[in-house]
């Protein structure tokens, strides 16, 4: 069975598209499911601890601070030349 594109007619019969009849009603069953998958996953997995004493990606600061960050043209911030006039 081929799957339904939102612009097909419904396969309920009502002669609507399928984004207005019945693709809200399929991706609420998809969530349901997937929900209900990824419970049955966790209760499945062994605990594991929040975090590892080997892992240093936990222990890693964030990679960029605004502060030192140049802003969006590249250009550093506060440095101030003078314009060169003439040739």
């Amino acid at each position: 069975m081929t799957k339904l594109r939102r612009n097909d007619p419904c396969s309920c019969g009502s002669g609507k598209k399928y984004k207005q009849c019945c693709l809200a009603k399929d991706e609420a069953k998809e969530r349901e499911a997937r929900a209900k998958a990824a419970e049955e996953a966790a209760a499945a997995a062994p605990a594991e601890p929040a975090e590892k004493a080997g892992d240093r990606r936990a222990a890693r600061p964030a990679p960029y601070s605004a502060k030192g960050r140049a802003n969006t043209h590249g250009f550093q911030r506060g440095v101030s030349t003078p314009r060169k006039v003439g040739s």
